[in-house]
């Protein structure tokens, strides 16, 4: 297998699943889009192999341990026909990734697995807001400064800012997603935001099976859309600090993120009642936009 059969490879499955992602990866330079789509397919394999819900969760593991045994092989060198591996591998060379980032990129995804309910009737939760923090941090803010490795930077600040802008895109699929996570038996809302708006699992799960949004769970919501939108600021100063050919492609992302944040803001945090999302309309004419900016920014560092 070549390494641009290996890249077309990613490239389809970075186009049939990634969806938000996907949009960014359009303005950027084909040799960066090439890694991103690397890197996202990576992540979708493990994604994959993780909410496989028709393997019982000790064989999802023992699938997850011998796939990320293979990768490992393969960065030692050991012969591969995987694509995602083969393109994987180009592109950590290329862009000088450290093994150190994909592993917790893989940490992360494994501890939906890890942290399973062993018992029927339990459920998995993050007791205060850093243990959620820490979650965010392995499941999206390693994407991130995986992402500014590819996007090119040369302010150590980058790293910090691309972290919470991760956190930012996280706690907004977190409460998007409440009500799905919640029927899974994971509830990401920190139990000590819950408490200090008097609310507990229980009234959770009540909300997922069709009881009115009180008072306090908007409050609760809010609260923590509120966080989102502060880390949120982040992005912003991130955003100078790439190089001109890849602010485009950061800038569709954090659009179409943060006007989904909005979204539920606007909502008072109702994300029970329907699913809120930004419409492909508005995310094509976000990409438009970012087009444009690309075009703009060739040739300036």
């Amino acid at each position: 297998m070549t390494i641009a059969e290996a890249y077309a490879a990613c490239r389809e499955i970075a186009k049939r699943e990634a969806k938000n992602f996907y949009y960014s990866f359009r303005v950027l330079p084909q040799y960066k889009s090439d890694a991103m789509c690397a890197v996202y397919a990576f992540m979708r394999r493990a994604d994959d192999i993780a909410d496989d819900e028709s393997m019982p969760i000790e064989q999802r593991r023992n699938v997850m341990a011998q796939w990320v045994g293979q990768w490992r092989q393969s960065r030692a060198g050991a012969p591969t026909e995987d694509p995602v591996f083969v393109a994987l591998n180009d592109a950590q060379k290329r862009f000088l990734i450290p093994d150190q980032l994909l592993e917790e990129l893989v940490q992360g995804t494994t501890m939906d697995l890890e942290q399973q309910p062993p018992h029927a009737g339990q459920v998995q939760t993050y007791a205060t807001f850093e243990e959620l923090y820490r979650y965010c941090y392995l499941v999206a803010s390693v994407v991130g400064l995986v992402c500014i490795r590819i996007f090119g930077y040369s302010d150590p600040r980058a790293e910090r800012l691309a972290e919470e802008t991760g956190v930012a895109f996280q706690l907004t699929n977190i409460l998007r997603d409440v009500k799905e996570d919640a029927e899974r038996s994971r509830i990401y809302l920190p139990l000590d935001m819950l408490r200090e708006h008097g609310l507990s699992v229980e009234s959770v799960n009540a909300l997922v099976a069709g009881a009115r949004l009180s008072v306090e769970a908007r409050a609760m919501l809010t609260d923590l859309a509120a966080r989102a939108e502060r880390y949120y600021q982040s992005a912003d100063q991130l955003l100078p600090l790439i190089d001109a050919d890849s602010r485009a492609a950061l800038w569709v992302l954090v659009e179409i993120y943060h006007r989904l944040l909005g979204r539920i803001r606007s909502a008072n945090g109702d994300v029970f009642s329907r699913r809120i999302s930004v419409s492909t309309g508005e995310k094509l004419w976000i990409l438009g936009r970012g087009a444009a900016m690309s075009f703009a920014n060739r040739g300036r560092r």
